[in-house]
This record gives C-alpha cells, sequence and structure tokens, in this order.
C-alpha cells in the first residue's frame, strides 16, 4: 500500500504492508517544502506577472492586493478541480495614474498543469525513494491512497 499524502504545506509518501490486520511500515519519504500552497504560489506569481506586464502595477508589492490574490488562487485551484477553467475578477485590485485598476482573467486547467507541472514532478522522487528503500517497485503496489486537499488537483 502507498500512501500519497499532499498537504497544504508538505507532502508525505509512506509504504506500507498489511498483515494478520496489522499495518507495518516500510518506508517514509516526502518534501516539508513542497504542498498545495505552492501550488498557489505558481497562481499568484502568474497572476502578478500578467497584472505588471497589462498595466505596470507589480501587486507583489501590496499586501492587500497579495492577500486577495491569495484568495483568488485557492479557490481557482479548487474549481480547477471540477471545470476546465476559472474566471478570476478581483475589481479595485490597485489603482494607476487614471484611476482604479481591475484584474479580469481565466485560468484554464491546461495553464495551470503547466505552471505546475514542475511541482507534481517534485513528487515523483520521494515515491521513487519510498519504493526503493521498502525494495519494491510500483507494480508491485495492490493499492495507492490519496490524502490530502491538493490530491483533487487534475494534472
Amino acid at each position: 500500500i502507498l500512501v500519497y499524502d499532499l498537504g497544504g504545506g508538505t507532502f508525505d509518501v509512506s509504504i506500507l504492508e498489511l498483515g494478520d490486520g496489522v499495518f507495518e511500515v516500510l518506508s517514509t519519504n516526502g518534501d516539508t517544502h513542497l504542498g498545495g500552497d505552492d501550488f498557489d504560489q505558481k497562481i499568484i506569481d502568474w497572476l502578478v506577472d500578467g497584472f505588471k506586464a497589462d498595466n505596470g502595477v507589480d501587486l507583489s508589492k501590496d499586501k492587500m492586493a497579495l492577500q486577495r490574490l491569495k484568495d483568488a488562487a485557492e479557490k481557482a485551484k479548487k474549481d480547477l478541480s471540477g471545470v476546465s477553467e476559472a474566471q478570476i475578477s478581483l475589481p479595485f485590485i490597485s489603482a494607476g495614474a487614471s484611476g482604479p485598476l481591475h484584474l479580469e482573467t481565466t485560468l484554464t486547467r491546461a495553464k495551470f498543469n503547466e505552471l505546475t507541472a514542475d511541482l507534481v514532478e517534485k513528487t515523483r522522487i520521494p515515491v521513487e525513494n519510498a519504493l526503493k528503500d521498502a525494495d519494491l517497485s510500483a507494480s508491485d503496489l495492490d493499492v495507492v491512497i490519496l490524502n490530502g486537499g491538493s490530491t483533487r488537483i487534475p494534472a
């Protein structure tokens, strides 16, 4: 049994064996600096870069705007688990010389997958190491259990 646990802040993988009603941990591995928050940050960075290119304003310098971006990024990430595109609408996100500025964009699942491909790939090494430490191959696994909200991300 492989338990793939991708939570908000960490990634953990464990290989378990069930014998006589008792679970034995064969190996564990993970990345304490990889989780759903990193997926959110990829969206935030994309929004900040796009807004700066379109409006010449760097939202990363504005704490209030960053909090709104964080909330919108997390919502878009969750929305993309069920739909192929998410609308991001943040009116009055900032102000320019000509008045208020609004952020209106669409994040597609394909773009999200492109933005986060490196994060998904980063989960591969701990999985491979856990399998190696347990002296198993992927084909030896009977069950893979997905745990943590970030495992709902379609990738």
